[in-house]
């Protein structure tokens, strides 16, 4: 299902139902043209997937502050390693003007989500785009009947540790040294 983010008469975002789809004969539904900047989410295919490899090395290279090189060499895989990544994590991405521009996985653990891999492109990034991924992402895990959504975060990501807490997440935890040695912060959101 694509989603789209619009805006309640109160200014307010929410992710809802998209009117069309984008991609084609991909998917059935009729063909809308849609005005430009509307950002759509829908689940990703194996047709995204360079793309997608494509956004992560924008994101990560160069490597952030504090961030381990092992990390960021991690978080940057070929096509083949991403779709062995897609092996029981349903992805979603986000797209503006048909331009991928965010991704997010949902993984399935004994009745809980765990949110991975969340990427937006650093050129539209505080545009709405995680929110709309992470709205995405806690519906998906809603509609499978999941308790909770949770995730974790590198400390040195301090744009990732501030954004979850403004989504209704709460700081549940922390792991020290837990990743090459770095702290790691956990965030949960009951479902």
């Amino acid at each position: 299902m694509a989603l789209s983010i619009v805006r309640t008469p109160d200014g307010e975002r929410r992710v809802a139902p998209a009117q069309a789809m984008d991609r084609g004969s991909e998917r059935p539904g009729p063909s809308v043209e849609k005005p430009s900047g509307t950002l759509l989410v829908d689940r990703v295919t194996h047709q995204d997937v360079p793309a997608i490899c494509g956004l992560y090395k924008k994101v990560w290279d160069p490597a952030p502050p504090g961030v381990p090189v092992e990390l960021v060499k991690a978080l940057q895989p070929t096509p083949l390693e991403f779709t062995s990544w897609m092996g029981g994590v349903t992805y979603f991405a986000a797209r503006r003007d048909g331009r991928l521009v965010g991704v997010i996985g949902c993984e399935f653990h004994h009745g809980s989500c765990r949110l991975v891999h969340l990427a937006v492109d650093p050129e539209i990034r505080r545009q709405g785009v995680a929110t709309a991924l992470v709205g995405a992402a806690a519906d998906w895990a809603k509609k499978a009947n999941a308790a909770s959504v949770w995730v974790d975060t590198l400390d040195a990501l301090s744009p990732a540790v501030a954004l979850f807490p403004r989504l209704g997440f709460t700081l549940v935890g922390a792991l020290h040294r837990h990743e090459w040695g770095k702290d790691v912060t956990l965030f949960e959101r009951v479902l």
